[in-house]
């Protein structure tokens, strides 16, 4: 098999202001995507964060209507009897939906993009993830479901995924793997933003999964590279790589 490494810079990128939407399938108070969605936005882009009120992780392409809370959301970060959709008190722009992580991204494309960019976004982002999602796990995986979710419709997208870490709320203190995927995240999302519209084939969307990190191994963006694969091994019908 043949791979492409990508020399990704991680020297800041001139980009224009990009409309982005972001979600998951750990839920909107998980500490991931909310330190992906602060650097994202300080690399500055436009976001808005429409991701499920609670971990749905494993939900695949599942989708549902929204319904109002009998619990509260994850780590209490809403009350039991909220609506279906609800947002941050103090920044309108992180969103909930008490749904699946297709529901979510839809939400956010269709409902809070005409809301916040005054049409469609440009791309679209899930994760990232807590846990790799590789071969056969991108079918049960609810973050590659919000990305293939918002390429049908037509948004270049992007699902992240890092092998290190657990569900944690936003509250707590950020630890070093956490920093560490969601720099590598937006360096890659501002990668893609920098090489110009449309950023990606129509229908396609790219799956990115990050090795464990610790105190000896991958311990530091630069430690990382990237190769380019397919996500499943070439079969008997398909060419190789």
């Amino acid at each position: 098999m043949r791979s492409l490494l990508l020399a990704l810079s991680f020297l800041p990128l001139l980009t224009q202001s990009t409309n982005i939407v972001l979600s998951n399938d750990d839920g909107w108070a998980e500490i991931n995507i909310r330190v992906f969605y602060d650097m994202l936005t300080n690399a500055n882009n436009s976001v808005v964060l429409s991701a499920p009120a609670d971990n749905k992780s494993g939900t695949g392409s599942s989708d549902a209507p929204a319904t109002p809370l009998i619990k509260p959301c994850e780590f209490n970060s809403c009350p039991t009897g909220s609506p279906a959709q609800g947002f941050n008190a103090s920044n309108p722009r992180l969103n909930y939906v008490n749904s699946y992580p297709v529901t979510s991204m839809r939400y956010g494309i269709q409902t809070l993009s005409p809301k916040f960019f005054g049409g469609a976004p440009e791309l679209a982002v899930a994760g990232f993830n807590v846990g790799a999602n590789l071969a056969s796990t991108t079918l049960i995986s609810g973050t590659v479901g919000a990305a293939t979710e918002a390429a049908k419709e037509s948004i270049p997208a992007i699902a992240f995924s890092g092998t290190t870490g657990s569900q944690t709320a936003w509250t707590a203190p950020i630890q070093p793997y956490v920093n560490i995927y969601a720099a590598l995240s937006t360096n890659i999302t501002q990668t893609l933003i920098a090489s110009g519209k449309p950023f990606l084939p129509s229908n396609i969307w790219i799956n990115v999964n990050y090795p464990a990190v610790s105190g000896t191994s991958c311990s530091s963006t630069r430690d990382f590279k990237f190769v380019l694969s397919r996500i499943n091994a070439a079969g008997s019908n398909a060419a190789q790589d």
